[in-house]
């Protein structure tokens, strides 16, 4: 039976001075509401319920402490580039690619490991940075640049891979949730569909670089884990021919649904993923080139990726798959776990340790009742994970406030920040981390107030609006470019005529 390699925290290193210091400041989240300023009173009645949950779920949170950055600089950053020039990892790419599981390579963390996990962070980051969240627009749900321009867009054209296909994805339990924001619905680009994410491949420049054709799938997550969360059918749903795999039911709906009468989902998420990585695996194996699949997502997106890869190797034997996910939930049952193993499929799940969306579903009847199998016998109805854990912990961060931030815990860009200052277990953040600290308040409240970076900053100039050639505030036109397109052959495509009249065009 296949096993679960966990990296845990046993050793202790020697902390430098600078990082005596921590940053706690309680959060109001939701409907949890701790206020850690001393000169404002806090209801006893949220104190007590936060800290039953934070001892339920084993958190750490602390009290008022001194906030100072110490001997921590981080205005002389300002001046540095973001990331380290690249190396040739040609010769090294199986292992870092997880041929070997990544022993030896986790704790602690390989530098050339470490920034290709950031690289496929940014690739899933992507899909929440160029998502269509505008409830006033008519195209929300979908993606705001077509495929050509968004690397070059979201500042990844270095990376040196270049987006072949979109995925649009539909689900009864899932989708109709955000879709019901949108207060243009009768004139929505879609009204059943919306953007999942995206099929790349690494560029020959890049390819040369780390060994092999590299084709990147990119899931997106959901707006907020709640939103999936309050929807699971909490129940498992057979995959594969066999019948003992099971995952979840809301996950496999989001990634199987389909109906013919949708514009965007005549063909499901599954069929539209699998028909571009075949086509590449093919094209690039026909000309002699080594070739590897890389699936990657944040919350629900690697979700979507474990069960993407399970596909894949029974439709692509002999293909290396891996996955690298965030923050990412349970999914399957153990045998589900026990197919991915045994077709060779390699998963790293990146979590930090305050982040509660890992711990679901199964939030108590997970892999820990292994420990019972000679009681129980083997409980086809609990959740397990997949793969080795890489786990990082926001104290470890001078950076980040650390009170309770369900939110900020879950973030993709604090993820990113945490690898990048993650050296070993038990070690302080790294004073070579490199990535842009501004980028953590991108979505959410994480740093310290010393650093006086805005919460919650990314967002269009203007909230989308732009100055006309009258000088009034309006909502521009997309350009026809960026419209949403059809995928498929006999779907719809919608060309605009006269910016406000359009024509249906069957392709």
């Amino acid at each position: 039976m296949a096993t679960m390699q966990t990296i845990h925290h046993h050793h202790h290193l020697h902390h430098n001075h600078h990082n005596t210091n921590r940053y706690p400041v309680i959060r109001a989240i939701q409907e949890i509401a701790i206020d850690a300023h001393p000169n404002q009173k806090t209801s006893s009645k949220s104190t007590r319920l936060a800290e039953s949950l934070s001892n339920l779920l084993h958190l750490h949170i602390q009290g008022p402490a001194q906030k100072s950055l110490g001997n921590v600089c981080f205005e002389e950053k300002h001046d540095t580039p973001i990331a380290s020039p690249k190396e040739d990892i040609s010769d090294k790419w199986r292992d870092i690619h997880g041929s070997s599981d990544w022993n030896g390579l986790l704790d602690p963390l390989h530098p050339v490991l470490r920034r290709e996990i950031i690289k496929y962070g940014e690739f899933s980051q992507a899909t929440y940075d160029a998502f269509d969240f505008d409830s006033l627009s008519e195209y929300c749900g979908s993606c705001r640049y077509n495929r050509h321009k968004l690397f070059e867009k979201l500042g990844l054209h270095n990376h040196g891979y270049n987006v072949s296909k979109y995925i649009y994805a539909m689900s009864h339990v899932e989708v109709p949730r955000w879709l019901e924001k949108s207060h243009l619905l009768e004139t929505a680009w879609s009204k059943d569909s919306n953007w999942m994410g995206y099929v790349a491949v690494s560029d020959d420049e890049e390819s040369k670089r780390i060994g092999r054709r590299d084709i990147v799938v990119a899931w997106r997550g959901t707006v907020a884990p709640s939103e999936w969360y309050e929807d699971l059918q909490r129940k498992l749903d057979p995959i594969g021919p066999h019948g003992e795999a099971k995952v979840e039911h809301g996950f496999l709906s989001i990634y199987t649904s389909k109906s013919d009468i949708t514009r965007y989902n005549k063909s499901s998420a599954s069929e539209q993923v699998m028909e571009e990585v075949k086509r590449l695996v093919q094209f690039y194996k026909e000309k002699g080139e080594e070739v590897s699949l890389t699936i990657t997502g944040h919350s629900l997106g690697g979700a979507l990726a474990l069960l993407n890869a399970h596909e894949a190797a029974s439709a692509l034997p002999g293909l290396p798959i891996s996955v690298i996910s965030f923050g990412a939930p349970r999914v399957g049952n153990v045998a589900f776990r026990d197919e991915l193993h045994q077709k060779g499929v390699k998963t790293l799940r990146v979590v930090v340790k305050q982040d509660l969306v890992p711990r679901m579903p199964g939030i108590v009847l997970n892999e820990g009742l292994q420990r019972f199998d000679d009681i129980t016998g083997s409980l086809e109805w609990v959740y397990h994970h997949v793969g080795a854990e890489l786990k990082v912990d926001v104290r470890s961060s001078p950076y980040l406030k650390h009170g309770f931030n369900l939110l900020g815990f879950h973030s993709v860009e604090t993820y990113l920040h945490l690898v990048d200052g993650f050296h070993c277990s038990g070690s302080t953040f790294r004073s070579e981390a490199r990535r842009d600290l501004a980028l953590v308040n991108k979505a959410c409240d994480m740093l310290v107030d010393e650093l006086k970076i805005p919460h919650f900053w990314y967002q269009p100039a203007n909230k989308g609006l732009e100055r006309n050639a009258h000088g009034r505030w309006v909502k521009p036109k997309r350009d026809p470019e960026d419209i949403p397109s059809p995928i498929g052959e006999g779907h719809t495509l919608v060309v605009p005529l006269f910016l406000t009249d359009y024509v249906d065009v069957t392709t």
